[in-house]
């Protein structure tokens, strides 16, 4: 009976030592790619709290539980983090702009299944929209730059799009782009209300965008565009 003991106690050993082997990366490479996700993970955390410009290298390093100089081997520096996180975040709000864009149209149900889109991708990526909607302005000049940079590539997409919309197809590519802007912009504005609402204040809020889309689009059939559609 003891030994039959001893035999299930080694196979329960082994089978934990495989189950933490699988958990380690295999590679150096997986182990750096490993400690270079803690280190934005770390970043993001604290930036939900407080702005880039006030987060330093060893608050970064602390809490993902590394040395401050093992973060020379994924960063050059401080700014060259966020600027990553700037490309990272905007890969999140890339797959909500592919969802919405699926919502073809401006009509009062499109424009409902579009902003259900958003609410649903913010949740799933808060921090992501916070870091955004706080560095969009804040005090980091390359991270500001590089934001509004993503924003107008999301303009430029959306004004394609609006090409095929009925009323507008015949419009400049400039005026599209006006309308594409003003549309992105009353996007980001919901955004930033709901990342400061309660849950019970969601409702309105999106209730408040749908209106001012629909106001925006009331003057669509009497615009007289300027130039040729392009």
């Amino acid at each position: 009976m003891q030994e039959r003991g001893d035999d299930m106690s080694a196979r329960t050993s082994s089978a934990q030592r495989h189950r933490s082997a699988a958990r380690r990366p295999s590679t150096r490479s997986e182990s750096k790619e490993l400690t270079r996700k803690a280190l934005l993970r770390a970043a993001l955390t604290l930036l939900s709290r407080q702005a880039f410009d006030s987060l330093s290298l060893r608050e970064v390093t602390r809490e993902a539980g590394i040395s401050p100089t093992a973060f020379y081997r994924h960063f050059e520096d401080m700014e060259e983090l966020g600027l990553i996180l700037v490309e990272e975040s905007f890969g999140s709000l890339r797959d909500m702009v592919r969802d919405t864009r699926a919502q073809a149209g401006l009509t009062d149900e499109a424009i409902t299944r579009t902003l259900a889109v958003v609410l649903l991708h913010l949740h799933a990526h808060t921090s992501h929209f916070r870091f955004i909607a706080r560095e969009r302005y804040g005090g980091v000049r390359q991270l500001r730059r590089a934001i509004r940079r993503e924003l107008q590539l999301f303009v430029d997409e959306l004004s394609v799009d609006l090409a095929a919309v009925a009323n507008v197809d015949h419009w400049s590519s400039d005026d599209r782009r006006m309308l594409a802007s003003l549309l992105v912009e009353t996007m980001v504005h919901m955004v930033a209300e709901l990342l400061d609402a309660r849950a019970d204040e969601e409702d309105a809020i999106i209730r408040q965008t749908e209106d001012r889309i629909r106001l925006i689009t009331f003057g669509i059939p009497v615009w007289h565009s300027t130039g040729q559609a392009t």
